[in-house]
């Protein structure tokens, strides 16, 4: 049988639930990220903001240049994960073959869900239909028969959405090679100019070229990688989210980053988000891991364990940060992740007479615990975190500036 596999894009995520819970900003440039007076850069902005060039990772005050009537507001991450946590139980309820890429994206495996519920494009247009009724916001779908196709078919579908795939390989081929080579997943800025000085600029070119000598520009590794990609091949399988064994979350920036304090940013809010899935499986974690891969593709990781079995986002926030300030950025990074994995189903407190970690940490951990409750009971505009929140621009004020 062949595979139907949907890659379901959120539409300027973070902006957009700014524009939902504030309806005076609909059809106005909202631009989420640091305040513009203060050094910063952009997470993302409304498309109204991008008519302007304004995109992720640029500085807030070249945002603020080319947009000065622009809202300016810092992001919430409590609110966006609440808007993800009902968006990915709305893929629940077409497949449990779920397999998140970050708060705002995933791909689902719809292919044993065909008899249930139609094919493909209609499980596509349900899942949309869903997510505008249940969450008040937009998505962008492509459905395909591989992952890669099916992420480059959402981007395809965006804004507001939905691309399907070719299913005869000829088209599929035809349509890749129209595609610049930083379409294929594992090209980053230094991959794009070894590519381009020797006149690859297309996914055309890389069709045109054989395995051999692709494999003396780049390594036998990544030329196979690639050569398959520019001809629709991705034998990938949609791997579900298991928490036996590990829970991670990652981010990939829009540009290569090399602002430090950026990725320092992009860890809270990945630890914030991997403490409520780890505390919503009801579990606790030994053993925290970081990930990074530079703009040439190389990949890191780094792992430490924790003191005692945790769940709280004050400890594993602490981890994700210590493990990466530990490293030197050799490169730009490509993507940033953090993880968990070593579960157990109770805390294991070391015991001391005069130690009072334990208590602090079960004051932080019901903290929590209560934060998670009280956004499921009354929804993401209940409360803000505390200092281990999931602002991404935490200040002594807040709100919008214009």
């Amino acid at each position: 049988m062949r595979r139907c596999i949907l890659h379901v894009d959120m539409d300027a995520f973070f902006a957009a639930v700014e524009q939902r819970d504030h309806p005076e900003w609909r059809g106005k440039p909202v631009i989420v990220g640091a305040p513009p007076d203060q050094r910063g850069v952009v997470s993302t902005c409304s498309y109204e903001a991008r008519v302007f060039g304004i995109h992720s990772a640029m500085p807030s005050r070249e945002a603020y240049r080319r947009c000065p009537h622009g809202i300016f507001v810092r992001g919430d991450m409590a609110r966006y994960a609440e808007a993800s946590h009902r968006v990915f139980a709305i893929f629940e309820r077409f497949s449990p073959m779920i397999e998140p890429v970050s708060i705002d994206e995933a791909f689902v495996d719809v292919t044993g869900s065909r008899r249930l519920f139609g094919e493909g494009p209609r499980i596509a247009e349900q899942i949309r239909a869903a997510i505008r009724a249940d969450v008040g916001l937009t998505a962008s779908v492509g459905v395909a028969h591989n992952k890669f196709l099916a992420k480059l078919a959402s981007e395809q579908a965006k804004p507001d959405g939905l691309f399907v795939m070719p299913d005869a390989r000829d088209d599929v081929v035809r349509w890749l090679g129209g595609l610049k080579v930083g379409a294929l997943w594992g090209v980053g800025s230094v991959t794009r100019e070894t590519l381009e000085r020797r006149g690859l600029r297309t996914v055309k070119d890389i069709q045109s070229v054989d395995l051999e000598t692709l494999g003396r520009m780049l390594g036998e590794s990544l030329a196979a990688h690639l050569h398959a990609l520019a001809f629709g091949e991705d034998s990938r399988e949609v791997e579900p989210e298991s928490v036996e064994k590990s829970l991670s979350r990652e981010y990939t920036f829009p540009e290569d980053c090399r602002d430090r304090e950026r990725v320092r940013e992009v860890l809270k809010e990945l630890s914030d988000e991997v403490g409520r899935r780890v505390r919503a499986h009801g579990r606790y974690a030994t053993v925290g891991r970081l990930k990074l891969r530079w703009s040439d593709f190389r990949t890191i990781t780094r792992q430490a364990p924790f003191e005692t079995a945790v769940c709280d986002d004050f400890t594993l926030r602490a981890m994700a940060l210590r493990l990466f300030d530990a490293e030197r950025l050799v490169q730009p990074v490509r993507l940033v992740g953090f993880g968990v994995s070593g579960f157990t189903d109770e805390r294991r407190d070391q015991l001391s007479l005069f130690d009072d970690a334990p208590a602090v940490r079960e004051k932080r951990e019901r903290l929590c615990r209560a934060v998670d409750e009280l956004r499921e009971r009354l929804g993401d505009t209940a409360l803000q975190r505390p200092s281990a929140s999931g602002d991404l621009y935490a200040d002594d004020s807040d709100g919008a500036t214009r």
